[in-house]
């Protein structure tokens, strides 16, 4: 099986679509597929070296400046697909590389099937951009029209496509590695090392600093805590994004605020398990990574009750929800984690025990089987690979 696939985000990307895309190609050759990746270049580091990948230059996107829109170069493009010969083109983002993905297997009859990521459509309002969105459900329903597959990560998300009308919907779900987050950490001597009192009740948010994510909540909430819990808690972000500056400089004075910046492999493991509450207020989420690794963590997990978010939790059970944009609720739900220890200790090993299930190898052996039916369901094909000389669009 040869596999193109084309995305606007890859590895080295830290973002959890490149790290997930990353993860399913590696298991992809595991199995013995030969595989060509189609991204932008980037500054997060080189990965033009290997041979799978074809990088293009590439410009920051206005809704998320970490992933990129490539420009590519037609010709190159056209030597390099006409080379490989894809049995099947997968498409994991509907914009610059997914399109000429798309033009390709349209062309060459080539079975095609996309993934669905991001909501970009909940987005545009934190961007005063909601005016577009008719239009960008207009050009999503086009772009995967002709998808013989399109894989959703919940079923939210599948809920939340198939009201736009969106068809052929599948969900592929997300894993956590299991032995990377793990319960198990010197919590004084990883708060000390922030100059936080490990006597301090740590509240957690990981995640992108950016509008989209409800940051506000995050911070609104934590201000509202009641007197005596405020001065017994520490609140830690951990992460990067256009918000980040602008909150150092507003709250980075704060005694009982903490910003990490970016953290990942081990130290943000160490972060995840030696926090007392993982606080994610974001409701844009089509699943919501950090929620599965906070819980494989060990931690006990706050969440909206909206988007990839909800799928994950069992409320007061696997963790807690809150209505989405409602202080009061996450303000609640913080104290009665901090009043309650033996509660806390429950959602936390019940979160543990529900992570644990979630298993990559078992979700990416689902994708690989739709994948072979696809490729059954279309039958031997005769493809017109287009000549490398032929510079016309692809």
């Amino acid at each position: 099986m040869k596999v193109a696939l084309f995305t606007d985000t890859f590895l080295p990307d830290v973002n959890g679509v490149a790290k997930t895309l990353g993860r399913w190609i590696h298991f992809l050759e595991s199995k013995g597929a030969e595989c060509k990746v189609f991204a932008p270049d980037g500054d997060s580091g080189d990965a033009s070296s290997l041979k799978r990948v074809e990088r293009f230059y590439s410009i920051p996107f206005l809704l998320y400046p970490e992933c990129r829109m490539a420009i590519p170069n037609p010709i190159q493009l056209k030597k390099k697909l006409a080379a490989f010969s894809p049995d099947l083109i997968h498409v994991a983002t509907p914009f610059n590389l997914g399109l000429v993905g798309l033009h390709y297997a349209k062309k060459n009859r080539v079975p095609l099937v996309a993934s669905y990521h991001t909501h970009f459509d909940q987005y545009l309002s934190y961007y005063k951009l909601q005016w577009m969105e008719p239009m960008l459900w207009k050009y999503m329903l086009w772009f995967h029209q002709e998808c013989q597959k399109i894989y959703v990560p919940s079923r939210s998300t599948m809920n939340h496509l198939q009201e736009k009308g969106l068809k052929n919907l599948e969900i592929w779900s997300r894993g956590v590695e299991a032995k990377q987050f793990q319960p198990v950490v010197d919590r004084t001597r990883i708060w000390q090392q922030y100059d936080i009192s490990p006597g301090k009740f740590v509240i957690l948010f990981v995640g992108r600093l950016a509008p989209e994510k409800s940051v506000d909540m995050l911070m609104d909430t934590f201000a509202a805590l009641s007197e005596d819990v405020r001065a017994s808690s520490h609140l830690v972000i951990t992460g990067d994004g256009p918000l980040y500056k602008p909150l150092l400089e507003q709250c980075g004075a704060m005694p009982d605020v903490t910003f990490t910046g970016f953290k990942q492999g081990k130290d943000l493991a160490d972060l995840y398990a030696a926090a007392d509450v993982f606080l994610f207020p974001s409701s844009t989420e089509t699943f919501g990574n950090v929620v599965l690794e906070a819980m494989a963590s060990g931690t006990a997990v706050i969440g909206s009750a909206a988007g990839g978010v909800k799928d994950n939790i069992v409320h007061c059970e696997t963790g807690m929800l809150c209505k989405p944009g409602d202080i009061s609720e996450f303000v609640h739900a913080v104290e009665l984690l901090y009043h309650n220890e033996e509660y806390r200790s429950n959602i936390s090993m019940a979160g543990r025990q529900y992570s644990l299930q979630q298993s990559w190898e078992h979700i990416f052996n689902g994708l690989y089987e739709s994948y072979l039916a696809v490729l059954h369901e279309s039958g031997p094909m005769v493809r017109s690979c287009p000549a490398a000389a032929d510079v016309k669009m692809l």
